[in-house]
């Protein structure tokens, strides 16, 4: 009786390297909205684009790539943007020797700010008064302190944007207050402390 071998579904991992398996998101408000689904390729060709609250279903990794596509000189490059961040997590993962999704995960949750400051105009005089900030609003909040403090620091600085992003990615997991992102959440929510 000859044996047969059973093919098993390989381990579907970002970039062919890096697991999503055993990544948590620690934060309970995130949870549902911070996408960790297993993808080879981060990119689902803008299908999310056209539904409200869609791009809560877009993996993170992708987001952190669109946020590098601003206006500038990387506007609607994707797949440089693609490699940008395929590199940023070769250099996290030789740093740190941890997997960098779970480290982009961390940088988002420790970056991303619990409430903010909203203007109410009262009798022709303006008051600013702090509210909580809705989920899918931090996520994005978070995302672009990130991808704007690693563009920031690689003006006019021979590091390449690779290594900003990924020293930003580390200090905002490390929750240092020497992040871009980190600093800036501390910054809206004093500011929002203060007009409560």
């Amino acid at each position: 009786m000859s044996q047969t071998t059973v093919n098993q579904p390989q381990e579907i991992k970002l970039f062919q390297k890096w697991s999503f398996k055993e990544i948590t998101v620690k934060d309970i408000g995130l949870q549902r909205y911070l996408n960790l689904t297993p993808m080879v390729t981060p990119h689902s060709m803008g299908r999310h684009e056209h539904q409200r609250f869609r791009k809560a279903k877009v993996n993170i990794v992708e987001r952190l790539i669109n946020g590098l596509m601003r206006s500038g000189k990387n506007a609607g490059k994707k797949a440089k943007a693609t490699n940008f961040v395929k590199e940023s997590f070769e250099i996290i993962n030789i740093k740190t020797g941890r997997n960098p999704i779970e480290v982009l995960v961390q940088a988002v949750e420790n970056c991303s700010p619990c409430e903010d400051t909203t203007r109410i105009s009262y009798g022709g005089v303006v008051y600013h008064l702090s509210v909580d900030v809705a989920p899918q609003r931090r996520i994005d909040l978070a995302l672009r302190h990130i991808t704007e403090g690693a563009r920031a620091s690689s003006i006019n600085n021979p590091r390449s944007i690779q290594e900003t992003l990924a020293d930003e990615l580390i200090l905002a997991a490390n929750k240092d207050i020497k992040s871009a992102g980190v600093a800036k959440r501390n910054e809206i929510e004093r500011v929002a402390q203060s007009s409560r």
